[in-house]
């Protein structure tokens, strides 16, 4: 059995991912950890604080640290979540790339042989409701989906 789990960095996905090694564990099946990391985002996050802070001629710069910043979170994330499970006796790995989610997340769920997707009910943004990014990708993945809230 292999598990693809979709981590963002929210606390959503860090519980998908929970109920993803739990599951691998009694099924004896190996947990693939993937994120996407969007550089656009990035991008919109130096804008708006080279608006914020009145300070333009600065956006790039800024990107560039947010960027950095992004990919070091998500690498301390995965790292954190791939020791959870080999102390839990779980085979997993991660893959973290670069894109359009909503791309990436389908080319990968659908072409990698998983027998299931974790998923969070929501995303960073914390909103109360479903998350965008599920609403758009839920009816496309071909593997079965478990979404966590």
């Amino acid at each position: 059995m292999r598990i693809l789990v979709l981590v963002d960095g929210s606390k959503w996905s860090q519980k998908a991912a929970l109920h993803a090694i739990a599951i691998a564990k009694k099924k004896r099946g190996k947990v693939i950890l993937f994120s996407v990391l969007d550089r656009r985002e990035a991008r919109a996050m130096a804008f708006n604080l080279g608006m914020f802070s009145e300070n333009l001629s600065e956006v790039e710069r800024f990107e560039e640290e947010i960027w950095k910043d992004m990919k070091r979170s998500i690498k301390h994330l995965m790292t954190n979540l791939l020791e959870l499970c080999q102390e839990e006796g779980v085979n997993c790995s991660f893959r973290i790339v670069e894109g359009s989610a909503k791309e990436k997340i389908l080319e990968e769920a659908n072409s990698g042989g998983y027998s299931l997707v974790v998923m969070g009910a929501y995303g960073r943004s914390g909103k109360t409701r479903i998350g965008s990014l599920l609403e758009e990708v839920v009816g496309l993945i071909g593997p079965p989906v478990m979404v966590v809230r």
